[in-house]
Parts: C-alpha cells; structure tokens; sequence
C-alpha cells in the first residue's frame, strides 16, 4: 500500500471540525495516543483505517493518498456553499462529489507539474461579465473553433454533445459525466446540481449530473464553461432564485446554442398541453432540453412564474418515469460493457491523459485509478485498450 503523508490525516480531521479528542472516539480507537501516533507517521495506518477515516472525515478515500494536503485557492471560495444543515440526502452527497473531484484536479495537476507541462490556459478567467453576453458567448466560440451551426447540424442530440464535448477537451477542459458517488444508490438529484465547474488554470474541470436528460448536458457544458472563462467555479440548476453570475452563464449558454429570439415564434397561447407540444417541437430541432427552453421562455418573459413552474415540474416527473423504466430495461438486458460506458464518463481527454502519464512514470496505477474511480487493475482496460 502506498505510504500515507500523515499530514493529510490531520488536514482531514481539522477541516472536518474534530479535535483530537473526538476523533479517535469517533474512529474507535484505543485512546488519543494511537491517533497521536498515526498523525505523527510514528506508524502507518492501515487500509482499513483509512477507509475508517473517510467515512468519519467525509473525505474521499483518495484524498488520504495526495501527496500533500490539497490548498485552498481563492477560486475554490468562489463556488457557491452548500448549507450546513443539509435539506436533504442529495445535498449532501453533492458536497462529498465535490470534495472527490476536487482530489482529482488536483492529482492531476500535480501530475502536469512533475512532467513540466503545467503550462496556465490563456483563457482561464480571460473574460469578465462587463464584456457582455454577445461578446463572451462569441469568444468562446472562436477560442473553440466550434459554434451553433457546427452543433446543429448533428442528425441527434448524442452526436451534437459529444461534438460539442470534444471542442471543450481540445481547448484543455477535462468533462466529467458524473451523477453519483459510484452506484445507482448514491444518485444525485438534477434539482441539486446540474453541473459544476473548477477553474483551475492549468487542470480545469467540469462535471456534469449524467442523471439529467441528455439533451440537458450541452446546456450545462456551456454554462459551466462560461464560469471558467470568468475564473470562478460554480453549481448550475433551473431555480428561480439564481445569482447575477448564475444568470449570466445561462445567458450566455443560451447564446451560443441557439437564437433566443426564435423563441418569440411559439406559439404559447392555449393550455399547458399546448405550450408543452410547442415546447417539445423546438427542443427536437434545436438538440436542447425541454426544461432549460422553458427556463428562458421565463427569462424572456414569455411564460410567468406559474407557468414554468408546473412545465418544470412536469419535464422533472416525466424524467423520473423514464429513467424508472430505463432501470428495469437495464435490469432485463446485458447492456454495454461497464468499460465502454465508463470511458465516456470520464472522456477521451482524461483516458489519454492517463495513459501517457502512467506510460511515462508520472503516475502510478494507484493513483490512476483514483483520477479515473476505477481499482489500479482497471486502468489498464480503461486507458489503454
């Protein structure tokens, strides 16, 4: 087992709020001086024990194999905090993701130094709101060499997304597709999170809540993108109560996946069935999600606040309907190999980034399998086959 900087161990249990008193009860351990003894390096702890003090510490398992204690940068304090009494079980699960991808940006950076290639992207905060809509969304759109018409004219909503996803890996964005902490039972709800982004300079990061509709990720991916031009992390949903920043991404996000203004051409007259068909003929066209139409219909004041509430909603039930179905179709097919569906999870970039590190000697099995949330017998399935 590789050896534990004991370090980390009291980073952990400091940032987790417990002296040394609570601790070791917490861990069950014989007495303050067997933790006195572990933080000290005075002995290793076992794998068992850092399972022990992942659950207790709400940390990732693979923090406790950082090299050192992971800094907390300025645009790390951007992003917008969760509430310390978590509402509910999704909440919470969304602070531990954070916390594990936060671990893998930096390995990954990391990485990147120890081979010297840790070279700053020019376009990592290059941009600010004041630059305006219009302006921002079409600097992206040059700095990707990729904008809507190169997205419409994909024959489906997959094909348009991953096009899309591929232009922001080229630019040196590394895109996550993660809704859960490893299985089904750790799910996170979109209404939670829809997406986040790390404006690293050097390893940046986005995630995106793969239990969202696919039509929903291209939205997402640009919004997220649109915070990391700005330099500042942050968490994107369809709430009502959004933040300036919030508002902006969406807008700009907007922007450069469609003409808003071909939104004044629906007909939104007549009941909610009527809207939800007008709704769903512009999304099929257009490679978008229903829910985030409906959202800047209401930004453009074209629906009120009651009207996208009930279409909001209705989208997120039908969701639930669907991915329910989707399991118990799971349930009764052999479905795709777990390799091929984790390849596209954590993409092409961060595969190939992998494979050159660890071919190279940077990185060890262990903790490729920590970048990538495989075992280290799994990496060689992943990234090089």
């Amino acid at each position: 087992m590789p050896k534990v900087n004991p370090e980390i161990l009291i980073w952990a249990r400091k940032t987790a709020g417990l002296s040394e008193e609570d601790a070791f009860q917490k861990l069950g351990l014989s007495g303050v001086h067997r933790l006195q003894a572990l933080e000290s390096g005075d002995i290793a702890p076992s794998r068992r024990q850092l399972v022990n003090m992942s659950e207790k510490y709400r940390r990732p398992l693979l923090t406790f194999y950082l090299d050192k204690p992971p800094k907390q940068s300025k645009k790390d304090q951007d992003f917008r905090t969760l509430p310390s009494q978590f509402k509910s079980d999704s909440e919470m699960l969304l602070k531990v993701l954070l916390r594990d991808v936060h671990v893998r940006k930096d390995l990954v950076r990391y990485a990147l130094e120890d081979a010297e290639e840790d070279e700053k992207l020019d376009f990592v905060g290059s941009a600010k709101m004041e630059d305006g809509v219009e302006y921002l969304a079409k600097h992206i759109a040059e700095k990707l060499n990729f904008n809507r018409s190169n997205f419409l004219q994909h024959k489906n909503v997959k094909d348009a997304f991953d096009a899309l996803r591929s232009s922001v890996e080229q630019l040196g964005v590394f895109v996550l597709l993660k809704g859960n902490l490893g299985n089904y039972h750790t799910n996170i709800e979109v209404s939670v999170f829809r997406g986040f982004a790390l404006a690293d300079d050097v390893a940046p990061f986005i995630v995106i809540n793969e239990n969202d509709s696919r039509s929903a990720w291209a939205f997402s991916l640009m919004h997220e993108l649109c915070h990391i031009f700005l330099g500042q992390s942050g968490i994107s949903n369809y709430s009502l109560e959004k933040k300036k920043i919030e508002k902006f991404c969406d807008s700009v996000s907007a922007k450069f996946l469609m003409d808003v203004s071909a939104l004044r051409q629906l007909d939104l007259e007549g009941d909610l069935e009527n809207i939800i068909h007008e709704i769903n003929s512009f999304a099929n066209i257009h490679h978008l999600s229903r829910t985030m139409i409906a959202y800047n219909l209401l930004d453009q004041n074209l629906i009120s606040n009651k009207i996208y509430t009930l279409l909001s909603d209705r989208f997120l039930e039908e969701r639930r309907t669907a991915s329910i179905n989707n399991k118990e179709k799971r349930g009764k097919d052999t479905g795709p190999d777990y390799y091929v569906v984790r390849k596209h999870r954590v993409g092409k970039k961060l595969t190939n980034f992998v494979a050159r590190m660890v071919s190279n000697g940077t990185l060890t099995t262990t903790k490729a399998g920590k970048v990538l949330g495989v075992k280290p017998t799994g990496v060689k399935k992943l990234a090089f086959e």
